[in-house]
């Protein structure tokens, strides 16, 4: 990792994949639980996509003016074609609970955290590791918040998905 990013414009530019990753997945995850009637589901989900919305904000910015890289989703550092803090849709059930949506959104912090927390011992421009740093710090506030909110809900039972009448495939 980091063979891309040595400039500011560089972890700029993948900090703002990363949130701009995490608004898109959070609001389809909204919409899919909307769909479903999961009104509490889709309040968290859109909280979620809010609170990227505002670091994707903060971190355009702190790009205004600079010569950004446009760069191809294969070419950013993680690799496989999606950011660290995108959540996985296939996690995703209709009957879901919050427990669920919050283990989900604490991966997906976890591996954002640790994505920017690794870059800091490897670049080596002063400039860029300081905001490695403070991309790491407000990613670890993130972890924070979603464990917050993880305790106020028990994980449910192991039959938490039985549903005698499960939707019908729409054509």
């Amino acid at each position: 990792m980091t063979g891309g990013i040595r400039s500011l414009p560089d972890l700029l530019s993948h900090a703002l994949a990363i949130e701009t990753e995490a608004v898109e997945r959070y609001t389809m995850l909204a919409d899919q639980m909307e769909v479903h009637n999961n009104t509490e589901l889709t309040a968290i989900f859109r909280k979620l996509a809010h609170i990227e919305g505002l670091h994707a904000k903060e971190i355009e910015e702190r790009a205004a003016g600079l010569d950004m890289p446009d760069l191809k989703p294969w070419e950013y550092e993680w690799g496989g074609g999606e950011s660290p803090e995108a959540s996985d849709p296939t996690e995703a059930h209709y009957l879901m609970t919050p427990y669920h949506a919050l283990k989900m959104a604490l991966a997906a912090e976890q591996r954002a955290f640790a994505f920017f927390n690794d870059l800091i011992g490897k670049v080596e421009d002063g400039e860029v590791r300081k905001l490695a740093e403070e991309f790491a710090d407000e990613e670890r506030e993130h972890v924070s918040l979603v464990e917050e909110l993880l305790e106020r809900y028990p994980e449910p039972a192991a039959d938490w998905d039985d549903d005698p009448d499960p939707p019908a495939l729409q054509e």
